[in-house]
């Protein structure tokens, strides 16, 4: 069995480096100044090199370092991750997109036609990454007041519903959530692969839902004794329904060619870190969120101090948003980890470092090959197409 691994691509920007916590100088997210590119300001306009084209460029980077596609996240500020996907699929040959998306605020209907369109345009390269959202104001935003379970009883519910059109014969159903009558996709787009399915969720409702649906039960790093037990968690209930999962990380990386200057880049990005910003981690009623408060210390001296094992750290939050886990040090230290990680039953990784284009080109060069580039899914064999029973 071969280990699928992606990259991320910003979709709000992106920081030049993490010595500069939250500055957003690639895009136009926080404003353009003297310092910003895509677009930069000559003579007081802006230049006409977009993000977007930025964005193409890292999954143009990403695809030629190894990596088998990207992750496009979702949040309220950030561009949507259908539309760049089908615009960045015109920039790359086998590159995947995996489309964050929330299926709240999505007929499945529609979701059925969009997906079969995209796998259609592109040769099968959609992959889906399903997300219930973690409440609070975020949730709040986009006029959500489902509560949690609730989501993804939601999220299980639409994924029904989308398998049962993706079939191609009419379907009727209905549900709390989700009714149709005689639904189908159009001919011409019966018979395409349907889209794997990464299901992230710390809770006993999305452990439950993503039973049912999930091709891989996606995660954040976490101490990787905690994650263990987790996947356990995770195997257990999916036996019950008669199903083998498999399991994805999402991980972030500063990797040099020692620790000593790994963790120099992290000590001159803290030198800007309030800890009292590592409260938010644990806003909205996200069990995940929740978890990761558990291993951070309540008194913060330094960044050494949210290093709950070697070398991984749980600082990267308070340097740019996103996930608080991450691994830092040598390139031959990050790839030990990586292996313990694939040792302990990990499918795929979700990679990532800022700068993302870069920090493709830099992991793919440096880190994966140590782990034997024979072990990864080749980009041009595509799996076979998901079961939509």
């Amino acid at each position: 069995m071969t280990v699928d691994v992606y990259w991320r691509i910003g979709m709000g920007g992106d920081h030049a480096s993490l010595r500069t916590p939250k500055i957003r100088n690639r895009g136009d997210w926080g404003g353009l100044g003297p310092g910003n590119i895509t677009p930069a300001l000559r003579d007081g306009e802006p230049d006409g090199y977009a993000y977007i084209d930025h964005a193409a460029a890292v999954a143009k980077a990403s695809e030629a370092a190894g990596f088998l596609g990207g992750l496009l996240p979702s949040f309220p500020g950030t561009e949507d991750p259908w539309a760049l996907s089908a615009a960045l699929a015109r920039e790359t040959t086998t590159y995947r997109f995996m489309v964050a998306f929330q299926p709240g605020f999505l007929h499945p209907l529609q979701a059925a036609r969009m997906s079969a369109s995209l796998q259609r345009a592109t040769g099968g390269r959609l992959v889906y990454n399903i997300i219930s959202g973690g409440g609070g104001p975020a949730q709040l935003w986009w006029g959500d007041k489902v509560d949690h379970d609730d989501r993804y009883a939601r999220t299980s519910e639409f994924l029904h519903v989308l398998k049962g059109v993706w079939r191609g014969e009419p379907y009727d159903f209905d549900g709390r959530f989700f009714t149709t009558r005689g639904a189908a996709l159009p001919e011409h787009l019966v018979g395409e692969p349907f889209p794997e399915i990464y299901f992230s969720g710390s809770s006993g409702a999305a452990v439950n839902a993503a039973g049912l649906h999930a091709d891989y039960y996606l995660s954040w790093l976490e101490p990787f004794a905690d994650l263990g037990r987790k996947f356990d968690g995770v195997r257990e209930h999916a036996a019950k329904l008669g199903r083998t999962p498999k399991f994805a990380v999402r991980i972030d990386i500063l990797a040099r060619h020692t620790e000593e200057a790994a963790w120099a880049e992290i000590e001159k990005g803290w030198r800007h870190v309030d800890p009292e910003i590592a409260n938010r981690q644990a806003q909205g009623d996200s069990v995940g969120a929740g978890r990761i408060k558990g291993w951070v210390p309540s008194t913060i001296t330094g960044y050494r101090d949210v290093e709950v094992q070697p070398n991984v750290w749980a600082g990267f939050s308070l340097l740019r948003g996103g996930p608080a886990f991450g691994l830092v040090g040598s390139y031959e230290q990050v790839a030990e980890r990586l292996d313990q990680l694939l040792d302990l039953g990990v499918d795929a990784f979700i990679l990532a470092g800022n700068p993302h284009l870069e920090e493709a080109y830099r992991v793919g060069e440096e880190v994966l090959p140590l782990l034997g580039r024979s072990r990864f899914t080749r980009p041009t064999a595509l799996h076979a197409p998901a079961s939509v029973a």
